[in-house]
């Protein structure tokens, strides 16, 4: 006896989104916020140290490399604009663990980068409050640092608790400021520069003071400024027209801040007046964080560039803080709502609409580390992890574009999977080279990840497989039999003509119908989200049910959620032990490469069980059936669905006739083989209106369409040929469906277990059989 589960599912628990305010001005400036932070003034100077006069090799190396990586998250980010970026990408490509490992990281690294511009901030803020001969209360320059750092923690906190829009309007202003004074620091420096006397040759003499090994080590000191660009996809789900928005919000930010960085590298290096004796990029080496503050003061008129670049310096880190709160409190909601983090960090603020707490724990733990921990060591550590988490997301964008090729995308990869390849390869060298940088930075990430990965192994993998969405969510049982008719249904042509049939097989075999809609959730919404669509097709499973009825079949009905459709219907067939799949087929396919379409190929190609595709045609009353066969188990399923669909006539006697197509002057042969074909096809199966045919023909589908004449219907054994032949012709059974006048009933047996295995991991055969030969093909 079949063992059906016909337990009623539980509701999916509550799901969380955000609305769409952000306009493309707004996310870019985002990005760039993100980008042009405290990194081009504490970091410039100490890379020139480092780099030399290829400073500016280093920031359009970076460049390039970010650009690799930017593709992928373009692609990634107008495909699924949902909150948490990276994160869900990963999660979705390469399963639950990586995806929470890619979450974890991010978080961390976007808390520290945040971290990091909170105390720049706060130390350019103290520079100035000495400047300006402010009471400081007998604090040292540090005290005052560590409160500044504590209170613009605090505002942008709060700001991002306020809501998104307020977050935007913040950071344009903010953005749009910085930009504007960096602007004229590179007016002022190129104008210096070109007064300077052969001031092309500090870019032309001792170009590589320290070979490429110093560039290497300077890219991996500035990386952490150019990942900015990730905090746009973070803001996904809050993005308008995302699939447009998303990919020229992430390429504008990078142009942006890369044509910023190079402009204010050359200028740097070119405009400085060292100390006698020493090069330009010496003297910015040994300035280290306040190098760009003195090449102000040099160039700008009136000696107010120091004052000038420290509040450009305020605004940048402030700019940037802003980006980093607003990424990491968006990422560890996206946990949250996953089930990944604690369900406190998913709770949406009944009035303000915002992921309140996951903002509020999202900025104590910048206030944390910055107080409490070895933050150049920790900084190392989030560009390590910034890194990784890139290797992931160039590893689960190949994944997704074989897993998910028909997603709708806004932008694609070029020269794919080229790009992505030479960006892990990046990734990982700049992550490695690293250590001899900060071995500590690589220590402390090892342990981050190793706490993260105990965490999710010991609890929250449990937590998530528990409070994951069910994909059955309405179910109704009238009764349940030993067999069973799967009837999936799009339409209510479908669920009239195909629940008649199905009622018609499951009567005589003294089963039911099992009523299926497959509500399909796009992979832009959690599955979730989906409960939306849950009521979209109780009315095709009414048709169905009052088909069933009026035959007196018994109907269980299933609606289902799905990312997709076959898959679907094959776990409800082998969760339901169902015996056969009826299907409905409208006689063409917007699929290319596809002979049925989509959703029946993948059916038919691997069957979960027996199979029959109905190509309908006018209802008309069945006298005649005509069966193509040429033996085989797809023949005998053929006659034996034919026979269950003439025993139910409702006007008399039906006719089955049995046709076999042999080469025109036929040997003998061919005729016995013919007579001992139809004997076995129907041996087991006891009906008296057969009729044997027997005829020549040179083109088996001119013949059977020509000996279809007078008949009600054809039911035909699916063929099996060489792709090459089905993409250009068609197969013979699909010929007959599309071309016949009469409704086409294409029947194939459910593949064995090793059959299935063997299909799904090996190459098509090229070899045919069932109703191909009844079809005249080889034997």
């Amino acid at each position: 006896m079949n063992n059906r589960n016909h337990s009623t599912a539980r509701p999916i628990p509550e799901e969380v989104t955000l609305s769409r305010d952000l306009g493309l001005f707004t996310i870019t400036m985002i990005g760039v916020g993100g980008m042009i932070g405290a990194g081009i003034f504490v970091l410039t100077g100490i890379a020139a140290g480092v780099a030399g006069p290829a400073l500016v090799l280093v920031f359009l190396l970076n460049g390039l490399v970010t650009l690799l990586t930017a593709m992928a998250y373009a692609e990634l980010g107008s495909a699924f604009p949902e909150a948490g970026g990276g994160y869900l990408w990963v999660k979705e490509g390469l399963g639950g663990a990586q995806g929470f490992l890619a979450g974890w990281m991010s978080w961390l690294a976007h808390a520290v980068a945040g971290s990091l511009y909170a105390l720049a901030f706060g130390r350019f803020a103290a520079e100035l409050w000495g400047m300006a001969g402010l009471p400081t209360g007998g604090l040292a320059v540090h005290d005052l640092t560590l409160g500044f750092m504590t209170l613009i923690i605090v505002a942008f906190t709060a700001i991002n608790y306020r809501g998104a829009s307020e977050t935007g309007a913040v950071g344009n202003i903010v953005t749009v400021t910085k930009v504007a004074i960096l602007a004229f620091f590179v007016l002022f420096g190129v104008a210096a520069m070109l007064r300077t006397e052969a001031w092309h040759e500090r870019f032309t003499t001792g170009f590589l003071p320290n070979g490429f090994a110093g560039v290497f080590i300077a890219m991996g000191l500035t990386f952490i400024a150019f990942e900015g660009y990730e905090i746009i996809a973070q803001s996904g789900e809050e993005v308008v027209n995302p699939k447009r928005n998303i990919p020229r919000a992430i390429f504008g930010a990078i142009a942006i801040a890369v044509t910023i960085y190079l402009l204010v590298g050359v200028t740097a290096i070119g405009a400085t007046i060292p100390p006698l004796g020493m090069k330009a990029y010496e003297y910015l080496g040994q300035m280290k964080e306040v190098a760009i503050v003195e090449v102000a003061q040099q160039v700008f008129p009136l000696g107010i560039g120091a004052v000038v670049l420290l509040f450009s310096g305020l605004v940048s880190t402030m700019s940037a803080l802003n980006a980093t709160t607003y990424s990491s409190s968006r990422v560890s909601f996206a946990m949250g709502r996953d089930r990944n983090l604690p369900a406190v960090f998913a709770r949406i603020h009944p009035r303000r609409h915002t992921p309140h707490w996951a903002v509020l724990i999202s900025g104590g733990l910048m206030l944390l580390m910055a107080w409490a921990l070895p933050i150049e060591h920790v900084a190392a550590a989030a560009d390590i992890m910034f890194l990784l988490l890139f290797f992931q997301v160039n590893v689960a964008v190949m994944t997704l574009r074989h897993k998910l090729p028909h997603l709708d995308r806004g932008f694609r990869v070029p020269w794919f999977p080229i790009v992505p390849l030479i960006a892990i390869l990046c990734n990982g060298f700049l992550a490695l080279y690293l250590f001899s940088f900060s071995p500590t930075a690589w220590y402390f990430a090892i342990g981050w990840i190793v706490v993260g990965l105990l965490a999710y192994y010991t609890y929250f993998s449990r937590i998530e497989a528990l409070e994951k969405p069910k994909e059955i969510l309405l179910e109704e049982v009238l009764v349940s039999r030993d067999y069973s008719v799967l009837v999936p249904v799009a339409d209510q042509e479908q669920a009239r003509i195909l629940g008649l049939i199905g009622a018609i097989l499951a009567q005589e075999n003294q089963g039911e119908v099992l009523a299926l809609h497959v509500a399909r959730v796009p992979p832009q919404l959690t599955l979730g989200e989906g409960r939306f669509f849950l009521q979209e097709g109780r009315a095709y499973l009414d048709t169905v049910i009052q088909q069933a009825k009026a035959r007196g079949a018994p109907v269980h009905t299933i609606i289902r959620l799905g990312r997709n459709v076959a898959e679907a219907v094959r776990k409800t067939a082998l969760e339901n032990a169902s015996d056969l799949i009826l299907l409905g087929w409208p006689g063409y396919t917007r699929t290319s490469g596809s002979v049925y379409g989509s959703v029946i190929d993948a059916l038919v190609d691997n069957p979960p069980t027996d199979v029959a595709v109905v190509r309908y045609r006018e209802r008309r009353p069945l006298h005649a059936i005509l069966v193509p066969v040429a033996g085989g188990p797809n023949s005998r399923l053929a006659v034996k669905t034919a026979v269950q669909m003439a025993r139910l006539g409702e006007n008399g006697p039906v006719t089955v006739t049995l046709l076999h197509v042999v080469p025109g002057g036929a040997r003998s042969a061919d005729r016995v083989r013919a007579e001992q074909v139809f004997r076995t096809v129907l041996e087991g199966i006891a009906y008296e209106h057969v009729d044997r045919r027997i005829v020549e023909g040179t083109q088996v589908v001119e013949t059977v369409l020509a000996q279809a004449e007078g008949h009600d219907l054809i039911v035909v054994g699916a063929t099996k040929e060489p792709l090459f032949r089905n993409l250009l012709l068609g197969n013979v059974a699909e010929q007959i469906a599309q071309r016949a006048a009469v409704t086409v009933m294409v029947v194939k047996r459910r593949s064995s277990p090793l059959h299935s295995f063997l299909r799904q991991t090996v190459l098509e055969p090229s070899t045919e059989t069932g109703a191909d030969q009844a079809a005249g093909g080889r034997t």
